[in-house]
């Protein structure tokens, strides 16, 4: 058996020997498209399955019944299931990663589908691409922890448990087609879940997010007679002006989170009118909602319908819809959670050399589907200190690969906490 002091270097040194191909899995993962939208995600599902394949893992693979994804506006979707149990008994723990991207967008100095690799003098190898950061990174986390789980345990290390990846392909839409539905599906129903996410941090808290589409409906007229028409435009800037407002007030709303501020609200996208010489008779904006952890389970959409409709109410002949488009509840720390975050704490904190700490971030993620189910759910995975210092979602997104390194030490390590058959002074 190995002795406490082997443990980790009998797991940490297969990580380092099997580097180079864990970055040219990460590569050939980045030059397969995989943008949603349009979201045509099964080729490149595909792909990670053959790749899998080819390192020996057991990969079972369920489509998405197309219906359903058309619903959630893709075009196909393939969701992956490796499982590997060790021992008997012991937690089911799932380690869930995306791999639908946003488009690549403009302003990038590199193929964003070329994966390619470039000595940076301040911190070394860094793969550019999209998806590099966020999270197709973390296909490649997870996979070399459970490898490097599944050569200790061939060299005498005693586990008990199970291990399985979730790879899904829906989370910039929302993942009720990826990990909502695994577990809706009854093809998974792990004891805890560590979810994509940095390597600087162990995210226990997000924030929620409301998406709603509001029209505003006037009476159209000939610009030379406004008055015989009713203004759908000047209508929905005296709504937005509310809304504005009641932006402000949600300001003073502050979370107990670290890392999360206070509630927020944005207009990010408005269409209407039919020509310049006619008063619109129609005009269509989308709200952004953001709820942070103290909100969960509250009616945030009532409290905005709410304004809308009372600022409406004060525009003779004006009517105005509010139709949901998505909701995404908070993620919260959950009871148990804690046996997830003080052994990455300590395995980060070691790792990295600095004091890793847990906190919460005001984006939102697909690991909430986790904790909608009661199972205790973290993120953690391989990446920056910040999205911003990725570039996640903009131009030139990159990973620093010894990030990638460390991190998988981390995942790796923190399983073996987790399913060792013994305690570790005892094996």
């Amino acid at each position: 058996m190995p002795s406490p002091v082997s443990l980790d270097s009998l797991i940490t040194d297969f990580i380092d020997r099997e580097h180079p191909a864990q970055i040219a899995f990460l590569q050939e993962l980045v030059r397969v498209p995989s943008d949603n939208p349009d979201g045509d995600c099964a080729p490149h599902a595909a792909r990670a399955e053959a790749l899998l394949k080819e390192l020996g893992l057991p990969v079972d693979a369920y489509p998405v019944p197309q219906e359903l994804v058309q619903q959630h506006g893709m075009r196909s979707a393939t969701n992956l299931i490796v499982r590997h149990q060790f021992g008997e008994g012991g937690p089911v723990i799932a380690l869930n990663a995306h791999g639908d991207v946003v488009p690549p967008g403009r302003g990038w100095t590199f193929d964003p589908y070329g994966g390619e690799v470039v000595n940076d003098p301040q911190h070394g190898p860094t793969m550019y691409g999209r998806g590099v950061a966020v999270s197709k990174s973390d296909f490649a986390t997870y996979t070399w922890a459970l490898r490097a789980l599944q050569n200790a345990a061939d060299q005498g290390l005693a586990l008990n448990g199970t291990i399985e990846l979730h790879l899904t392909y829906d989370e910039e839409t929302g993942g009720e087609i990826g990990p909502k539905w695994l577990l809706d599906e009854g093809l998974s129903n792990p004891d805890y879940a560590i979810s994509a996410g940095f390597s600087y941090g162990i995210t226990v808290a997000h924030n929620g997010c409301l998406h709603a589409e509001v029209t505003v409906h006037g009476k159209q007229a000939h610009a030379a007679m406004p008055h015989t028409g009713v203004d759908a435009l000047e209508a929905a800037t005296h709504i937005l002006r509310a809304l504005y407002d009641y932006r402000g007030e949600l300001a003073q709303r502050k979370s107990a989170v670290t890392g999360i501020d206070c509630p927020g609200l944005n207009v990010g996208l408005i269409n209407g009118g039919i020509n310049t010489n006619v008063v619109p008779d129609q005009v269509s904006f989308r709200v952004d909602r953001r709820m942070i952890p103290e909100e969960m389970g509250s009616d945030a959409e009532g409290d905005l319908r709410r304004v809308i409709e009372a600022a409406a109410a004060t525009r003779p002949g004006i009517t105005v819809d509010v139709r949901r488009i998505m909701q995404a509840e908070p993620l919260v720390e959950l009871p148990g959670a804690h046996r997830l975050i003080e052994p990455l704490r300590k395995r980060a904190s070691s790792v990295f050399a600095t004091d890793i700490a847990a906190h919460g971030v005001p984006l939102y993620t697909d690991a909430r589907h986790y904790t909608a189910r009661g199972i205790p759910t973290v993120l953690y995975g391989a990446g920056p200190r910040t999205l911003i210092e990725a570039r996640g979602h903009n131009s030139d997104e990159n990973l620093r690969l010894e990030d990638l390194r460390k991190a998988t030490h981390v995942v790796a390590l923190t399983l073996a906490d987790l399913l060792v058959a013994k305690p570790a002074a005892q094996v």
